[in-house]
């Protein structure tokens, strides 16, 4: 029950609110915006959205106009068993002024009249994600209706493909080129514990790191709100431990929108266009605000400092401003951000330091004892940087470490989930879909 009092009295999320140039962060909420600090150390769990405070996590509802909305909507409705999903890329929001005038065949055979309005004209394959309780249900309900949009691993039952999906890589399944009422659709299917944990943990940043950016969510769940507003606050301390002093707006959202990137092969090897960070920021920016902003008040080290612009009610829309910011390089401070890191991510972080401070296997492990989440009850405590958090914090080099533990959580489950693309896929849409991901890198 405690657990649930603290959500209750968390602030509203709408992502339209006036700003104020600097967070605090104190025992208590000092506003109705602000965040009590022992939400994240106790989450609930929630059998609906009556359990959440009003407006809690709105931040990740990310507008577009209704008919489009509800072109997706009767899409996901034609699969079986999903409890939550959205619909990402440049499919839904653009990541450039220019894509739709260069495209000279739509892939959609015979879209709603909406798609085409909000793609203006042009055409682009757009993504889902589908989260499911059970894989194994979902895939026996989904073959039934659906047979057609299965590899030949189909023909093997959907124990295998629901294995398949969860036992490599980073738990996802992909069935590529399907086409859903006119429309060309990818959608990937992921079991409900593992977004979850994902979202809360960084296991992999696989759908987390796509959370981390605009997305149009279309079938909700109150826990992954909640993991989800976890997330995005994660992103937002992890993107401080890797940006100066000084930085701008687009800076942080670009160093956000990258997390997920570092380590992926289809960067590494031409298969993604390297401007690709940079475009969805500068597209998006206003979205990345919405998503944003209230999560970045709400930490105590963080300022806005072009304060004149906050005179303008509209400043969130004005996609030409970059706002200058800064960030309170405090040892102690940057320590609780280490703390709060993601626990798997935490971790891999923590055995680089290990190495570079050559502290025995016993002594360490003492002190992962000492900084886990839970007491020997097993009741959540206080995530307050210790001593081996801000000797982290103190490194001139923390950087590069929180990157490479970036990379290290990312490269081999993006690995292994491309090369499983041709199982899951089958090798002539696997194939397909990397020379497209390669010519449109080219182009651009």
């Amino acid at each position: 029950m405690a657990s649930r009092h603290c959500l209750r009295s968390i602030g509203c999320y709408s992502g339209r609110r006036p700003l104020s140039t600097q967070s605090t962060e104190t025992s208590a909420p000092s506003s109705a915006h602000s965040l009590p600090p022992d939400w994240e150390e106790s989450p609930p769990s929630l059998s609906d959205f009556a359990e959440l405070p009003k407006d809690f996590g709105k931040n990740q509802l990310i507008e577009t106009n209704e008919d489009f909305k509800r072109s997706l909507r009767g899409i996901i409705r034609k699969f079986p068993a999903i409890s939550y999903a959205f619909a990402y890329g440049s499919g839904v929001f653009p990541q450039s002024d220019a894509s739709a005038s260069r495209i000279t065949h739509s892939p959609h055979p015979n879209p709603p009249e909406a798609i085409l309005k909000w793609q203006k004209g042009g055409g682009k394959m757009i993504d889902f994600v589908f989260a499911t309780k059970f894989s194994q249900h979902f895939h026996s309900l989904n073959l039934n209706r659906h047979r057609d949009h299965y590899s030949f691993l189909g023909a093997l039952g959907s124990g295998v493909v629901s294995h398949v999906q969860d036992a490599y890589g980073a738990g996802a399944y992909f069935n590529p080129y399907i086409t859903v009422d006119g429309t060309m659709i990818k959608y990937g299917v992921v079991n409900f514990t593992t977004l979850q944990r994902d979202l809360s943990d960084w296991d992999t940043l696989y759908f987390a790191g796509r959370l981390h950016k605009p997305v149009k969510i279309l079938h909700e769940e109150p826990n992954i709100r909640v993991a989800n507003q976890r997330n995005l606050l994660s992103a937002v301390r992890c993107a401080l431990l890797l940006l100066p002093p000084t930085f701008t707006e687009k800076q942080l959202y670009t160093t956000i929108a990258g997390l997920s990137y570092k380590g992926d092969p289809r960067m590494d090897y031409g298969s993604e266009n390297p401007k690709k960070i940079d475009n969805i920021v500068t597209h998006q920016i206003r979205n990345f605000r919405i998503l944003y902003h209230d999560l970045i008040t709400s930490l105590p080290n963080v300022t806005y400092l072009d304060q004149q612009c906050f005179s303008k009610p509209d400043w969130m829309d004005d996609t030409k401003l970059d706002v200058r910011m800064s960030q309170d390089m405090d040892i102690e401070r940057r320590g609780n951000i280490v703390r709060r890191l993601p626990k798997s991510f935490r971790e891999k972080l923590y055995f680089l330091y290990q190495r570079k401070f050559s502290i025995p296997g016993r002594d360490f492990q003492e002190m992962l004892d000492a900084s886990k989440d839970e007491d020997a009850q097993g009741v959540l405590k206080k995530q307050v940087g210790g001593i081996f958090d801000r000797r982290i914090a103190a490194e001139t080099d923390l950087p590069d470490m929180v990157a490479k533990a970036v990379h290290q959580t990312v490269k081999w489950p993006a690995t292994v989930q491309s090369a499983k693309a041709i199982l899951t896929a089958g090798p002539a849409r696997s194939w397909r879909y990397l020379q497209e991901k390669r010519d449109k890198a080219k182009q651009k």
